[in-house]
């Protein structure tokens, strides 16, 4: 991985990227490293998409720009896998973690994609009742497979960023949640 590492993630309103893009940064902080993570979305409503984004080093960050060339992708929402566009800027030799079903091996990706990672978050989130208006919210359990695929932030560090930001019930069943997605993400290196 280079100095600074960049994740964009995509997803819709409603699916908790933003939060997912904050927990990350929180971990890999206290993990010892220098992190930031900021959203980019239009209009606020739920189903539309939104980009959110992380950046980890060793060394304190100084860019504050949006990530155009990202050396991890994350698909929050299985329908980014549709997309030619989602694709735009990836840096050769990135990681992709992808919200779906699919087997690694079955997620067709453009070239220089050097890691395919997937989880079923969604249906984890159905699982264990992770909803808000009856749509699932598979963000903490892509928190998990964002960690344990790209070995930004450690299991501990991921828990503790998620009790320290929800509390009661939901930090209870956001860390079930992150850690199946932790320990259940498929990983394959090209």
């Amino acid at each position: 991985m280079p100095e600074v590492v960049e994740i964009r993630w995509h997803g819709r309103g409603g699916q908790g990227v933003v939060l997912a893009s904050r927990l990350l940064a929180k971990a890999a902080f206290l993990d010892g490293k220098w992190s930031q993570a900021f959203p980019f979305f239009g209009a606020e409503r739920r189903g539309a998409p939104v980009m959110a984004f992380t950046r980890i080093s060793d060394r304190p960050i100084r860019l504050r720009s949006q990530i155009y060339n990202p050396d991890v992708l994350v698909l929050v929402d299985p329908m980014f896998l549709e997309s030619a566009t989602v694709f735009d800027g990836v840096r050769e030799g990135a990681v992709l973690i992808a919200n779906t079903p699919k087997e690694p091996s079955d997620v067709e990706t453009p070239s220089g994609i050097r890691r395919v990672a997937t989880i079923d978050a969604t249906g984890l989130a159905l699982e264990l009742g992770l909803r808000v208006a009856g749509l699932p919210v598979p963000n903490t359990a892509m928190v998990g497979a964002v960690a344990k695929a790209t070995g930004l932030a450690s299991w501990e560090a991921v828990e503790k960023a998620i009790r320290d930001t929800l509390s009661g019930k939901g930090a209870e069943v956001n860390v079930e949640a992150a850690k199946e997605g932790y320990d259940k993400v498929r990983i394959l290196d090209h």
